[in-house]
């Protein structure tokens, strides 16, 4: 039985590394509960794999969960002139069905994970080594990690409804100040047209 020891980074946090270690029949499911672990997210968000070149091009995508609708799985048509297209034409896989060993072609292979798509963080991953596993070590594990990454923040940013915004007595005195003669109930507005052109 062998491992497979990956070293992640990101580029927004300068020197920011973590080494996962993985049994090399677990699958990419396995990997994602590990990095959220290791990295300290909350796995509220979808996230994906890419497995890439050595340029880093994405090849495959293997995602949390399937996202397909039956017509894409009966008839993956692409129109190649459409440069709007929101589907992806790469090949998708999901996570718990994928194993590591199957994606794994290159003895330093790269591999995109991107975590929350609607504020992206983009983590990249290289294989280091292929090793046979150790006895007594439970796997996946983070061997190795150097800079915290930043607690999510999972709030909405909604405001605080014991904060007084707007204090309506302050609203009233701003009234009276732009109104100082106040408001005519009994005003007559019969020969005000809202439609007359002029």
């Amino acid at each position: 039985m062998y491992f497979y020891k990956f070293r992640v980074y990101y580029d927004e946090i300068e020197d920011f590394v973590r080494d996962i270690e993985i049994i090399s029949s677990d699958n990419f499911e396995s990997l994602h509960k590990a990095l959220l672990a290791a990295i300290q997210l909350s796995g509220q968000e979808l996230a994906s794999f890419y497995i890439c070149d050595t340029k880093w091009n994405k090849q495959k995508e293997i995602s949390l969960i399937d996202m397909q609708d039956e017509s894409e799985k009966i008839d993956p048509h692409y129109d190649d002139e459409d440069e709007f297209a929101l589907r992806s034409k790469l090949p998708i896989f999901v996570m718990k069905d994928s194993l590591l060993k199957d994606f794994i072609t290159d003895p330093h292979q790269h591999i995109i994970f991107e975590y929350d798509f609607l504020n992206p963080k983009i983590f990249y991953i290289e294989l280091l080594k292929s090793l046979p596993a150790e006895k007594g070590v439970t796997y996946p594990r983070c061997s190795y990690k150097v800079k915290d990454f930043p607690k999510e923040n999972l709030s909405l940013n909604l405001p605080n409804p014991e904060d007084d915004y707007l204090d309506n007595q302050d609203l009233e005195d701003d009234l009276d100040n732009d109104f100082p003669d106040g408001y005519d109930d009994q005003l007559d507005l019969s020969g005000f047209d809202e439609f007359k052109e002029y």
